[in-house]
C-alpha cells in the first residue's frame, strides 16, 4: 500500500488537476507515479516539465528508455523499471534491449558508453573524473549529449526515489529486476 495518497484528478488542487489531464491526454491515462506527485502541485509541474525538456532534446527516446531502466534496476525501482521497460518497447527497443539496458549493457557501442556512464553517476553519486566524461566524447557524444544524459540520471533519480520511498503500486506490466540496489 502506498505511503502517500494518489491524488484523484477531481481532488486534485487546479495547477495539479490541469497537469494531471495532461499526463492522461499523453498516457491514455494517468500512472499511479503522476498521482503520487500530485500532492505537490510544485512537483509534479517540476516533473512533468522535466519529462518535457527532456523528450524535445538532443537524446533520443530510445536511449533515454535504455538510461532509465538501467537506473531503476541499479535503484532497485520496480515502478519506474516496469514502466520504462513498456515506453522502451514503444520506442522501438526490443525485449533483448531492454534486457540488456538493465545490466547497463548494450550491442551498440555508443550507448553502451552512455550506460557505463549513467550508472557510474549513479554508483558514484555523481563523484566522476575527466576520464569519465571524455570517455563519452570518445564515443562520439557531444557537451549537449552528455548534459543531457546527466539529466536523464537525475530525472530518474527523482522518479525512483518517489516510487520507491512511497512504494507507488506499480500500473504497468511487472519487470523483474536484474540487480539488487
Amino acid at each position: 500500500m502506498t505511503r502517500i495518497p494518489l491524488v484523484a484528478d477531481n481532488a486534485a488542487a487546479d495547477e495539479a488537476r490541469t497537469l494531471l489531464s495532461q499526463i492522461h491526454g499523453a498516457f491514455g491515462a494517468t500512472p499511479n507515479m503522476f498521482r503520487a506527485v500530485a500532492n505537490s502541485p510544485a512537483a509534479l509541474k517540476s516533473l512533468w516539465g522535466s519529462f518535457g525538456a527532456l523528450g524535445g532534446g538532443v537524446i533520443p527516446a530510445r536511449l533515454g528508455e535504455q538510461i532509465a531502466v538501467a537506473v531503476a534496476d541499479r535503484n532497485a525501482c520496480h515502478y519506474c523499471l516496469a514502466a520504462h521497460t513498456a515506453l522502451g518497447r514503444k520506442a522501438g527497443l526490443s525485449v533483448e534491449e531492454m534486457a540488456a539496458a538493465q545490466s547497463g549493457e548494450s550491442s551498440d557501442p555508443k550507448t553502451a558508453a552512455a550506460l557505463r556512464f549513467a550508472l557510474k553517476l549513479v554508483n558514484e553519486r555523481g563523484q566522476l573524473g575527466d576520464a569519465d566524461v571524455q570517455a563519452l566524447r570518445a564515443a562520439g557524444f557531444d557537451d549537449e549529449h552528455i548534459v543531457e544524459i546527466l539529466a536523464h540520471v537525475a530525472l530518474n533519480l527523482f522518479t525512483n526515489y518517489v516510487n520507491v520511498a512511497f512504494d507507488v503500486p506499480v500500473d504497468f506490466p511487472g519487470v523483474k529486476l536484474r540487480t539488487a540496489a
